[in-house]
């Protein structure tokens, strides 16, 4: 009996992670002496409008797929000129139709989407001015450049400057 229990729950687990649409990713890699992780789900594009039908504009987004999209940072970094002290952090982005969208860091990092987001939970807002390109990004994507997180994704790109 235990082992049927315990092949029950490897059958629900394997179900649940493969039945995700939108597959989990994890970056990493060293901003100076800091490792960062940046752990997410990735959506595509599919033909789909994404910026203001599929993510709306001016309301908080998860910055990904499913869960909480997370950055951690193994020692303090400074983001914008703000300490931002080592530690895992959930990470949402509020993009607007005009130039400036927010990006956020927020103390609480176990979130399911953005559904229990709460701006109290701040510890970080940023505005940034991201890039329109012609390229589309069919794949949401992170990546850790020498001293920057990148988003990449449908024909927007941005810069998160790290210190």
């Amino acid at each position: 009996m235990t082992k049927f229990k315990i092949l029950l729950i490897f059958l629900l687990v394997t179900t649940v992670t493969f039945a995700q649409k939108s597959p989990r990713k994890q970056v990493n890699g060293k901003i100076g002496a800091v490792t960062v992780d940046v752990d997410y789900g990735a959506p595509s594009v599919k033909d789909r409008t994404i910026w203001g039908e599929l993510v709306p504009y001016s309301k908080v987004w998860r910055a990904g797929a499913n869960e909480n999209t997370t950055i951690s940072f193994d020692k303090d970094v400074k983001i914008d000129g703000k300490n931002v002290p080592a530690g895992k952090y959930g990470f949402f982005i509020i993009p607007n139709s005009s130039e400036q969208w927010t990006i956020i860091l927020s103390k609480k990092n176990d979130s399911w989407g953005s559904n229990g987001y709460k701006e109290a939970d701040d510890l970080l807002r940023y505005h940034i001015t991201p890039e329109m390109v012609d390229e589309n990004q069919e794949l949401l994507q992170y990546s850790i450049g020498e001293k920057a997180i990148n988003f990449a994704w449908a024909k927007v790109r941005f810069v998160i400057p790290i210190e």
